[in-house]
């Protein structure tokens, strides 16, 4: 990928993502293709002598998704990412019709039922309404979280982070998910075949990466 100007700040890093349209959060197997590697030197993760860190790319990717700048969510391989708004429609449209609706009476129908009559929830709140609380159930119902991630049903709307005895904010944070139609409305998706947008995409991301392979592009975009 062609070198650009590094990444600042959160309003550097939303300009980034309409530029590329898809950008994964951490390292993608693609050289240089990831917020991750484009953040200036000084705004990547560091862990204190005292065992604090600071990352401010961490903390960006919530202000650039509640400023409605980009969509956030495990869209890449069941990782994280980012994608603009200007392509989400046909991002939404592709995976959609790539990965189905959920049946009513599936637990993935379930997740959907919960969050369409409760409204935004974080991960663990959203777990407990769906009845995996059991020993074990963490991961499972992750797993199926993810898949309606990388469906483009559930995205994340920001991320809430607990607070200590002095109300300042620690730890990795919560993501609150929703689903997308509560944040980008009923018309979310494009209008077309799956096939045309993934077609859009695909030119697009060619211009973007070049030099990157088929397989390369198979394994980012789904």
């Amino acid at each position: 990928m062609k070198r650009k100007e590094e990444i600042y700040d959160c309003a550097g890093l939303v300009e980034r993502v309409r530029e590329v349209g898809f950008l994964p959060l951490l390292v993608s197997g693609i050289p240089g293709y990831s917020a991750e590697e484009m953040v200036a030197e000084d705004c990547r993760y560091v862990v204190f002598d005292d065992g604090g860190w600071d990352w401010p790319l961490w903390k960006w990717k919530g202000q650039a998704v509640a400023d409605g700048g980009c969509v956030y969510g495990k869209f890449f391989g069941g990782k994280a990412g980012f994608v603009s708004r200007e392509w989400w429609p046909d991002f939404c449209n592709y995976r959609r019709r790539k990965y189905g609706t959920p049946a009513n009476d599936s637990i993935e129908g379930t997740i959907l039922s919960v969050l369409r009559e409760q409204g935004s929830m974080i991960t663990k709140e959203l777990r407990a309404e769906c009845g995996f609380g059991g020993r074990g159930m963490r991961s499972k119902f992750d797993g199926y979280v993810t898949r309606l991630q990388m469906g483009c049903r559930v995205v994340t709307e920001d991320f809430v982070y607990p607070r200590d005895k002095h109300g300042k904010e620690y730890g990795w944070g919560w993501a609150l998910l929703s689903t997308a139609e509560a944040l980008y409305g009923e018309d979310c998706q494009k209008d077309c075949s799956g096939e045309e947008s993934y077609n859009r995409i695909k030119a697009f991301m060619k211009k973007v990466l070049p030099k990157a392979t088929d397989k390369e592009f198979s394994r980012l975009l789904g």
